[in-house]
């Protein structure tokens, strides 16, 4: 199959560097199909992602986004890492890009980053997709990974370590997903992914979702504690037009462990099947 990839690049946007990937563009049979912005969790640069963002580039015209504080967009000591900048961003990004219709998908993060730019109901964002999203926050329980889990692995990253090295954080990825992590962890700011931690159990992800009246999906995954059963009927409770899809035999990663489940599991909601 010949690459979707088309290129990356850095645009300006709500006052900072915003760095994406940009897969499929326009032409043939994407042409009237919204744009798809993919949203990456915490300690995910885009480029971990792009073999996402190159099926989906068969499909949609594509960006998938550095967020803040990872890979190669802005990044320092006094930067804002809240989820309101975050979700600010996403929609300066698509302003920027000149994006007249687009859908998000978030992963993890990435998700409650796509409720909350929703909960703004910014002109030109037609879906939401949250992947396996976070249900902390205030008086919930925690979220089920452990803050050190990425200090650790960060630290390891930034003196340099090989694919060898991460398996003992990512026991279950294959060579190749440890090589590509163990390359670009480093560019994760230890800051923003700390905030962003903190972050899972102050800010009130539930809030964000009475408001939203644009079609959302919620992906879960078979494995795991971030979403449980009880979870799913709260947030239906929540967004009566909520659509649930399941990926069986995969965990959080969903992509990294059930790649063919993950596609098939967006059906047609985004506008054509992947």
């Amino acid at each position: 199959m010949q690459s979707s990839f088309l290129y990356g690049a850095n645009i300006p946007a709500n006052g900072i560097r915003q760095h994406y990937l940009r897969f499929g563009g326009k032409d043939g049979e994407r042409a009237g199909r919204d744009a798809v912005i993919i949203v990456p969790g915490i300690t995910s640069p885009a480029v971990t992602w792009g073999f996402v963002g190159e099926r989906f580039g068969q499909q949609f015209d594509t960006y998938v986004l550095d967020v803040r504080g990872r890979g190669l967009s802005s990044a320092s000591e006094t930067l804002d890492y809240s989820l309101d900048a975050q979700a600010a961003d996403v929609i300066a990004l698509a302003e920027a890009l000149g994006l007249e219709r687009y859908a998000v998908v978030g992963h993890s993060m990435g998700g409650r980053i796509g409720a909350r730019a929703a909960n703004q109901q910014p002109r030109g964002l037609t879906r939401l997709v949250m992947v396996d999203p976070p249900v902390s926050g205030p008086g919930r329980r925690a979220y089920p990974s452990k803050l050190p889990w990425y200090v650790d692995s960060m630290r390891l990253a930034r003196e340099g370590c090989s694919a060898e090295q991460m398996r003992a954080f990512c026991p279950t990825w294959t060579e190749q997903q440890l090589q590509l992590r163990a390359e670009w962890l480093h560019t994760c700011d230890e800051r923003a992914v700390i905030a962003s931690f903190e972050g899972f159990h102050t800010d009130d992800f539930h809030a964000d979702l009475p408001a939203l009246k644009l079609p959302v999906m919620l992906m879960q995954a078979s494995r795991g504690d971030v979403i449980l059963p009880e979870d799913v009927q709260e947030l239906q409770g929540l967004l009566p037009q909520l659509v649930v899809s399941r990926v069986e035999d995969a965990g959080h990663m969903i992509p990294w462990d059930n790649e063919a489940g993950f596609y098939a599991a967006f059906g047609d909601f985004l506008g054509a099947s992947l």
